[in-house]
């Protein structure tokens, strides 16, 4: 079962490290015709914080088979690299746990004290969600734990169960149609902003068109989790079969590309797995670090 586990959630690390690659290569002045033209830019990829914090989640669960939130402060903050674009108020975080402050009074304390409701719980979860992918129940509960850590207001909270729950459907063997797809996330992601456009995206689920999508659900652009979640998982659940339109579909829309098409590419590549990721871009994407424990097989 482990095995499985294991599998799964490599497959999705690699597809989320992969989206968060190619999605920040969009902010590089001059990519944006590549973008427009839905051809590879210049390689390499570098993920962003968003692959480097899903690599300890990944990490925490190999070792323990459930979210240890000491073990998962402790790695955020010992492989917190500042230059990978973390927020100002992660980074100011992250430093502070490194030097011996209790993360639980940190994450609470954020943001005058209502915590972060930013993306930042949502980005990294969904190798999580197809760790568990066998008890829906358990993802949102261990996307809970590992949200809390550094984002306890609701929304943020929320934006990770969402996502989790997401994944472990995708990682199913026959996952439903994007609207019961979208209503089994639904029923387990908690009221609020969140949920509210999960809604909606649920309602345009059989709309073909992005631009009219992200005109409702927003793209991220404010790094809200309400604002950057629901079209994530509009974008997955229209996608899974194909990993290369499903990044494609996400990315054209602008906004926080790499954090989108990060959940996108967790999502859809936890259905896909491995196999599904296109090689070309794989072999153009950093490794994954070798501390996260996937070196032996992430790569072959």
């Amino acid at each position: 079962m482990t095995g499985d586990r294991r599998a799964r959630a490599l497959g999705s690390l690699l597809g989320l490290a992969l989206g968060d690659a190619l999605g920040s290569q969009f902010f590089v002045p001059g990519n944006r015709q590549a973008l427009e033209q839905r051809r590879m830019p210049p390689s390499p990829w570098q993920w962003t914080d968003d692959a480097e914090m899903a690599c300890s989640i990944f990490a925490v669960l190999a070792q323990a088979d459930t979210i240890d939130q000491d073990a998962l402060a402790a790695s955020f903050a010992h492989h917190h690299d500042f230059d990978r674009g973390y927020g100002p108020s992660m980074n100011r975080l992250l430093r502070l746990i490194r030097e011996g402050g209790s993360w639980r009074e940190l994450s609470s304390g954020l943001f005058e004290g209502h915590g972060s409701w930013g993306n930042g719980a949502a980005m990294r979860v969904a190798p999580l969600g197809a760790w568990f992918a066998d008890d829906l129940t358990e993802a949102a509960r261990q996307a809970r734990l590992s949200a809390e850590v550094t984002h306890v207001h609701p929304e943020g909270i929320a934006g990770a169960v969402a996502v989790a729950v997401a994944a472990a459907l995708a990682a199913r063997p026959a996952p439903p149609d994007p609207r019961d797809f979208l209503d089994q996330v639904l029923q387990l992601t908690p009221p609020g902003r969140v949920r509210d456009g999960v809604w909606a995206a649920r309602g345009l689920a059989h709309v073909p068109y992005a631009k009219i999508a992200v005109h409702e659900l927003g793209n991220g652009r404010e790094t809200s989790a309400a604002d950057t979640v629901p079209y994530a998982l509009w974008a997955a659940a229209r996608n899974l079969d194909d990993y290369e339109r499903a990044i494609w579909t996400t990315a054209s829309t602008g906004g926080d590309v790499d954090t989108t098409c990060a959940i996108v590419g967790g999502i859809v590549a936890a259905h896909l797995g491995k196999a599904g990721l296109p090689a070309p871009w794989l072999s153009a994407c950093e490794p994954l670090p070798t501390w996260a424990g996937t070196a032996a097989d992430s790569r072959t």
